[in-house]
């Protein structure tokens, strides 16, 4: 095998194999490695979201992520249909339980409109009952076009695709990139080469930009969130994707209730500051993780802001009751007999020096190569978009 492609990805999450994929599309002669740390695609983020296909109706008007994602939806969807892949169009609803979160709601549906979200509406407390019936809120927002998929499967048709398109290119895994120079990587499997090389790291974008000398203002410091689940006596409760109002100070949507393509429910996920960046279990430590985010400004001083939130979310992630009476809000009738605890993942933020989250997408070249150096949620929805802004670059 030859170890010189004309592109290569670094990352085999969803938006290194959107991109891979698009680029192949572009550039059916060329040659591309996708090279992946893991022994298989999608491990992470990827692999342990809550599997929702957004509809864009949060994010700040005309931001990047506003764009991406009310194109990348629509791609995705049209994808899923000409490829078979399992996924619903099962709407959502957001529901506001509190007069305060009411305001909060409404400045939600204004930017829904300014995005183009497609036929949302405002439901009483009746007609959420009616999409709803044991959910309880005083004012929500119909989001018809939200919905579900397995984002895995989408990736490994990714693959697929592309190894149709040309038997040249490669996904290779357990493949770890030690050092970057120029267009020239070393691996734990070898020397790689390329004009061109495209970093999807996730969660570690940041140590990646480093390597290629990238000067970057931000870190990324990992959230853990927790996933329960409906037990099968319960999953009847739900029917649709049920959000709360999220908090505007947070890019976390809050705690919500997921149909998954599986036919299970998922409830989930908090937010937790993470002692190690793949770490999945509360127990979970990496002292290296663990000194680069605790030695950085910017983390301490979002702690400072925000340590009341912090601690509520820890307490939460120990504590199954506490989790449950977060539910309870928007369905008082639901008890600690109904959920079970299902998963775990760790979503990449980045951080930058002053303690602000970096709410937007970041996309930066250095000398030919580019680094996606912050992709948090909806990038799995906007994946696509996202691949067709690096071709667009390149």
């Amino acid at each position: 095998m030859s170890n010189k492609f004309d592109f290569i990805i670094v990352g085999g999450g969803i938006v290194g194999l959107a991109t891979a994929y698009k680029l192949q599309l572009k550039f059916p002669k060329n040659s591309i490695a996708i090279l992946e740390k893991e022994s298989s695609i999608g491990k992470h983020q990827t692999g342990r979201n809550s599997g929702v296909i957004h509809s864009g109706i949060y994010y700040t008007p005309n931001s990047f992520k506003a764009n991406n994602c009310k194109n990348g939806r629509e791609q995705l969807v049209v994808f899923a249909k000409e490829n078979t892949i399992k996924h619903e169009t099962c709407g959502k609803i957001i529901v506001a339980t509190t007069r305060s979160e009411v305001a909060v709601l409404e400045s939600i549906f204004e930017k829904g409109l300014e995005n183009g979200t497609p036929n949302i509406r405002f439901l009483s407390s009746g007609e959420i009952k009616e999409k709803e019936p044991f959910i309880v809120g005083l004012k929500a927002i119909w989001v018809p076009t939200a919905g579900i998929i397995d984002y895995v499967s989408v990736s490994q048709k990714f693959v697929e695709l592309i190894n149709e398109i040309n038997t040249e290119s490669k996904l290779i895994t357990s493949c770890e990139v030690q050092k970057i120079e120029r267009q020239q990587l070393k691996t734990s499997k070898g020397e790689f080469s390329a004009d061109k090389i495209i970093f999807c790291a996730g969660l570690h974008s940041d140590r990646i930009a480093k390597k290629d000398s990238l000067k970057i203002d931000m870190k990324i410091v990992g959230f853990r969130g927790d996933y329960y689940r409906l037990t099968d006596e319960a999953k009847h409760k739900i029917k649709n994707l049920v959000y709360p109002v999220p908090d505007p100070k947070f890019p976390f949507l809050g705690v919500h209730f997921t149909p998954m393509i599986d036919g299970s429910v998922e409830c989930g996920p908090n937010a937790v500051f993470s002692f190690k960046r793949e770490g999945y279990k509360t127990t979970s430590f990496s002292l290296r993780d663990s000194y680069e985010a605790l030695t950085y400004n910017g983390t301490w001083k979002l702690f400072a802001k925000h340590w009341r939130k912090g601690i509520e979310e820890y307490k939460r992630a120990f504590s199954k009751r506490l989790f449950v009476k977060e539910l309870q809000k928007m369905m008082p009738t639901i008890t600690i007999n109904d959920v079970v605890f299902a998963r775990s993942g760790v979503r990449a933020q980045a951080l930058d020096t002053n303690g602000n989250l970096v709410d937007d997408f970041k996309i930066k070249q250095r000398d030919g190569n580019i680094h996606v150096l912050n992709a948090p949620s909806p990038a799995a929805t906007s994946c696509l978009a996202i691949a067709d802004e690096i071709v667009n670059k390149i």
